[in-house]
């Protein structure tokens, strides 16, 4: 046994020891982190006396890590960015069903695995950011319209290997079938005012500065630019709107940031009621303001830059669908030449 795997057998014998041992813990593995998690974490421990334990990284990392640890594994919870991110860890077995009726009555059925697997705790909308000055202030769009030519030359978007477009592609399989999905593809490679390049806050400077008129782009990625206390980003935002797509028919796609019980959890009922406290009302409201998210729960306000976007609505499909369909996504977005 190597040096580190000794030391990782003797921790995790430590938190799985009885409460007289140890005290109460929780050992949450997070691929994401903002500022506004600590006041939370600290929050949780004040009100039920368990320390949480966080261990940060990229999701890929942490997978990797749960994996080399195996059943001798600290993690009690695994959060990450996005259900094809989330289906990553569900294929490789990292999560255990969890029924939770605080988390069933709060968190509504398209955010949840169905199997409680995981459990979404905040969205994030894949929208369409465009110019106030190339595109008229009362147009309203579906994803699909940004397939007709009239848009050729004029739309950004990044790569086909960022997980944000495989997801909305995946959302496109299911609502127009693999060959309605590749044919958008097509056409949005064929309406590309460039190769792909950059990030989503990239995509949106580019509207700014006239390279295309359109991009399609998660919301907090403007909300951002707009909360900023940066001139420049101000100057950016200022010169383009936000559009909420397909709002007359299945609704503006939305991900998650979500999270689960890890299979061998050492500490599985601390577990839940941590989960369970990050879908309270005040856990909502600072969870999502962290990244200018949408809170999961129903009718939890949201910050004023988001108030500022207005209203909208969502597609209900379950976001489990959306990295099922990944594979799928990725061979069709790969077939239509998407770079």
């Amino acid at each position: 046994m190597t040096f580190r795997l000794l030391v990782c057998a003797l921790v995790a014998c430590f938190l799985h020891a009885t409460p007289s041992m140890a005290e109460e813990v929780v050992n949450v593995y997070s691929a994401r982190h903002y500022d506004t998690d600590d006041a939370l974490i600290k929050r949780f421990t004040d009100e039920t006396g368990i320390k949480v334990n966080i261990i940060e990284g990229k999701s890929d990392t942490l997978l990797a890590r749960i994996k080399q640890e195996g059943d001798l594994s600290p993690a009690d919870v695994f959060i990450t960015v996005d259900a094809g991110r989330l289906r990553m860890a569900e294929d490789q077995g990292i999560f255990q069903p969890t029924r939770s009726e605080v988390l069933e009555a709060r968190l509504p059925e398209s955010v949840r695995h169905p199997e409680g697997l995981w459990f979404g705790l905040t969205k994030r909308a894949r929208v369409i950011v465009a110019s106030k000055d190339r595109v008229p202030a009362d147009l309203q769009l579906d994803y699909e319209d940004l397939a007709d030519p009239s848009w050729k030359g004029r739309v950004l978007i990044r790569s086909s290997s960022n997980i944000y477009n495989q997801s909305l592609v995946a959302s496109l399989i299911e609502a127009n079938g693999e060959s309605g999905a590749e044919e958008w593809c097509r056409a949005i490679v064929s309406n590309m005012a460039r190769a792909p390049q950059g990030g989503d806050t990239d995509q949106i400077r580019a509207v700014a500065a006239g390279e295309g008129d359109v991009a399609v782009v998660n919301h907090y990625y403007l909300a951002r630019l707009i909360g900023s206390q940066k001139q420049a980003d101000n100057d950016v935002a200022s010169k383009v709107r936000v559009i909420f797509p397909n709002q007359d028919g299945r609704g503006t796609h939305v991900n998650v940031c979500g999270g689960g019980v890890v299979k061998t959890a050492p500490n599985r009922e601390n577990a839940v009621r941590f989960l369970e406290f990050l879908a309270s009302d005040a856990a909502q409201t600072k969870f999502a303001e962290g990244n200018y998210e949408y809170p999961s729960v129903v009718d939890i306000p949201t910050s004023k830059v988001l108030m500022g976007f207005g209203p909208y609505k969502t597609d209900s499909l379950n976001a489990s669908k959306l990295g099922a369909n990944n594979k799928k996504a990725v061979r069709t977005m790969d077939r239509a030449g998407w770079r």
